[in-house]
């Protein structure tokens, strides 16, 4: 049986919900995003992207490029009952829905040719209902596998529909500059250009053995095999979290000690917080620190009994943020939990056990008055003191 694999991708989805929602924004640059002086483009309309602004772009350079622009905030709540509507029209087309992101998802639809006229057919079905539902456009790519369906979803962007057909891919691959396969990041292009490859077609033709002379055997194996369109990779129902964390970038560099580790604290809370939530501990733990000029530290340490404890994360990364020594201005702090076991399995000391029953009565004081309860608590003590 052939493989069909599709790739809806939503249109610059968090700017295309607010043009939906607010009239007065249609068919003008919105930027969603981050606005504070540190801020960052999360989205920008395609209005927007016509003056140089891009996802990921830092706010105040937007503003710069697109002076006039719309900047909002933007309502993640709200954008994540937009996507949950929009999955379940996914869910509709195909019984195997593997989603990357908030607005993005591969459907394996291999096998059903009897509730389809053909693919193109097919894919304009999804589009229409994804509109007609939701008043928001998609745009699709099929294909023989995930890698060329995600490409092909890009091709024609906005309000795309892009087929690659088995004895196609080499027409439509090979052309392509080097930087459509998936994973080649910036050093890896310029590698390949300083080596002459400009196109995917001559990284292709090129052969694994020849690129082992200037790139690790894995790399050239996987940069040869997607150069060929080959993808073995199955379209995946549920997808586990692989880690749990959270970073903070301040409006001002911290400096000192005490505010690096209030901020370690709070960080080290949600993580807590939130491995508990999918009943999960974590046996590693990392620490992300990135200075004023960018320069960027990761340290991680493997436990010998997995946690999910406030205090328990608070202390390794608290450690390993000494061990940096560092003495310059602090831009972000991050915590990681990965190397996951479950939750109340990791450990059966009488120690844990009162753990456990302190932190179940802080998480329903927190799911019954909001996250923020404890801080109030500890803030109105003080203040009553």
């Amino acid at each position: 049986m052939e493989r069909y694999i599709m790739h809806v991708d939503m249109d610059a989805f968090f700017a295309s919900v607010e043009q939906r929602d607010h009239e007065e924004y249609r068919g003008k640059p919105v930027i969603v995003g981050g606005q504070s002086v540190r801020g960052v483009v999360a989205t920008a309309s395609y209005e927007a992207r016509a003056f140089g602004v891009h996802s990921a772009m830092p706010m105040a350079i937007a503003r710069r490029r697109c002076p006039e622009g719309i900047f909002v905030s933007g309502n993640h709540a709200h954008y994540q009952e937009v996507s949950q509507q929009i999955f379940g029209i996914f869910h509709d087309f195909s019984p195997a829905v593997e989603a990357l992101s908030i607005d993005e998802a591969f459907l394996d639809i291999s096998g059903m040719e009897k509730l389809m006229k053909n693919c193109r057919a097919y894919g304009q079905k999804l589009k229409k209902k994804i509109y007609l539902q939701t008043g928001l456009i998609a745009s699709v790519g099929i294909a023989p596998n995930k890698f060329l369906a995600k490409l092909a979803s890009d091709l024609e962007k906005p309000d795309g529909l892009v087929i690659i057909a088995s004895g196609e891919i080499k027409r439509v691959l090979w052309p392509l500059p080097i930087s459509r396969l998936w994973g080649v990041g910036g050093k890896t292009e310029e590698r390949l250009h300083r080596l002459g490859y400009e196109n995917i077609g001559q990284v292709a033709q090129a052969g694994e053995a020849e690129l082992c002379k200037n790139f690790g055997q894995k790399l050239s194996r996987q940069l040869v095999k997607l150069a060929n369109g080959r993808d073995d990779r199955l379209v995946e129902t549920e997808r586990e979290a692989q880690s749990v964390g959270n970073e903070v970038t301040f409006e001002q560099d911290i400096v000192t000690q005490e505010e690096a580790e209030a901020a370690l604290l709070a960080l080290a809370e949600k993580v807590g917080w939130r491995l508990r939530r999918v009943n999960c501990c974590a046996r590693t733990i990392q620490l992300k620190v990135r200075l004023g000029d960018f320069t960027t530290y990761t340290r991680s340490r493997t436990l010998s009994a997995a946690t999910c404890y406030d205090e328990d994360i608070y202390g390794v990364a608290r450690e390993l943020f000494h061990a940096l020594h560092v003495h310059s201005g602090i831009r972000l702090l991050g915590i990681t939990g990965s190397s996951f076991d479950i939750y109340g399995q990791a450990s059966l000391f009488e120690d844990n056990h009162k753990k456990e029953e302190l932190y179940s009565a802080i998480d329903g004081l927190k799911k019954r008055f909001g996250y923020d309860i404890i801080n109030h608590l500890n803030a109105k003590k003080k203040k009553d003191k």
